[in-house]
């Protein structure tokens, strides 16, 4: 391993970045190694890691100096940070700007940082076609990783933005599955209208992340968008009936009425779909599933990744 580039993953017990510790382990002659960071390094998900050749090393998003230790030694680091842990985009800026300063210190040379839109270029606070939420946000979850970028520029990081897109994932563990309606149908609500939807298999991103370090200096002070397929909410609900074997509706829904669903969370979600639908064009644009193919030959279909994850989807 000492002669391997190593990539510091934070993250590396959750989705994108377990898929990026996965997919170096799965690659042995690529010449890179995994380091996984994580703050439990006695959990289940730590030793699995462990397990697949990776180096397991406690790290906090909040300790700059544990940071640091974390990253010394690694040719690259990916960095993200998880705001549906704590729904602070204060804390999310914060904890990015920690990572930030330990790549600076330690020296990397590949910085992936894994970031979304400030949607306030888009949608100013002054326009109220989606309310503010919290004082000074559009979408809090986008705007403060898009925001943070600047930090990562200032800091002259050689860094590669990663633009990701809806995780079809979110069906297992996000509570977006297909729900029974008073009839016994089930029903897939989204509020997109006909617009198309960018989404990729979770595990997609990690694999396409090692490509981008893969590819060095190519990627290098550049923004890349990936996809797995841009797919309209009738096109899930259409592939989603033909592998249960049973009707799936698309039940469109306003973003205003998804605001108003009441669960934490549904006001930053209704105007991310809204984002989405507004500036559709712009939003696909930026998320070519080509790219994300060249980056990840395996990369997967809605359909693909449907028929490998079914069984996984819950239905009431």
């Amino acid at each position: 391993m000492a002669d391997k580039k190593i990539v510091a993953v934070v993250g590396a017990t959750g989705a994108q970045g377990g898929g990026l510790v996965r997919a170096i382990g799965a690659d042995p002659g690529s010449g890179f190694s995994a380091r996984a960071l994580t703050r439990d390094v006695n959990s289940e998900k730590a030793k699995a890691l462990a397990k697949l050749g990776a180096e397991v090393v406690a790290a906090d998003l909040d300790d700059v100096a544990g940071l640091t230790r974390a990253f010394t030694g690694a040719y690259g680091v990916f960095c993200l940070t998880n705001f549906w842990e704590h729904f602070s985009p204060e804390k999310e800026y914060t904890q990015a700007t920690n990572q930030g300063k330990a790549a600076r210190e330690t020296g990397v040379r590949h910085v992936i940082w894994s970031t979304l839109e400030d949607t306030r270029k888009w949608v100013p606070l002054s326009d109220n076609r989606m309310p503010t939420l919290m004082g000074k946000y559009k979408v809090p979850h986008f705007d403060a990783k898009g925001e943070v970028e600047r930090e990562f520029t200032r800091l002259d990081l050689p860094v590669t933005f990663l633009l990701t897109s809806f995780y079809w994932d979110n069906l297992i563990m996000f509570g977006m599955e297909p729900k029974r309606g008073p009839d016994g149908t089930l029903l897939f609500t989204l509020p997109m209208g006909d617009k198309k939807l960018p989404g990729i298999a979770v595990g997609d991103i990690g694999k396409c992340a090692f490509g981008i370090f893969k590819g060095g200096q190519e990627y290098i002070g550049k923004t890349v968008g990936i996809a797995g397929e841009h797919v309209t909410g009738g096109e899930m609900a259409a592939a989603m009936a033909k592998a249960f074997g049973q009707t799936v509706r698309y039940n469109e829904v306003t973003p205003e009425q998804y605001r108003a669903f009441g669960f934490k969370g549904a006001e930053d979600l209704g105007n991310m779909f809204q984002f989405k639908q507004d500036f559709n064009e712009a939003f696909c644009a930026a998320r070519n599933p080509a790219v994300a193919k060249s980056l990840n030959p395996a990369l997967q279909t809605f359909e693909v990744w449907l028929a490998q994850n079914k069984n996984r989807i819950p239905l009431a």
